[in-house]
């Protein structure tokens, strides 16, 4: 299933996962570690897993690739929230709930069309 022409998916998310490495950075200089280890986790891990997808077995495979990368952006949600809301960590830049809102949407997408053409 792999195409090497440019994925926007793959783009998005791989620009987004070095920004939560900045941001995780920032946080570990701070010595928020646990924080700064359950962040960078879970918003590298989007990418990690819409890679897979990329050259899924199955598209079968291929949905759950996907379906592990939306619950993974939505931990990830939860984790900047929480430094958002916290008056004990840095907030985080708007640009980073902006990028992930457009994951979010571009991830939901790619799953409802993968599964209204499941075979």
């Amino acid at each position: 299933m792999r195409d090497d022409k440019e994925n926007l998916i793959v783009k998005l998310t791989f620009e987004f996962a070095l920004k939560i490495i900045e941001y995780t950075e920032k946080l570990r200089s701070l010595k928020k570690f646990e924080m700064a280890g359950q962040l960078f986790n879970s918003g590298t891990s989007i990418g990690a897993n819409t890679r897979e997808a990329q050259n899924a077995e199955s598209k079968a495979d291929f949905i759950h690739k996907f379906k592990v990368s939306a619950k993974e952006a939505d931990e990830t949600k939860y984790w900047l929230k929480l430094c958002l809301y916290s008056k004990f960590y840095p907030d985080p830049e708007k640009e980073l709930f902006t990028e992930l809102e457009t994951i979010i949407k571009v991830i939901s997408k790619i799953l409802s069309t993968s599964k209204k053409y499941r075979q």
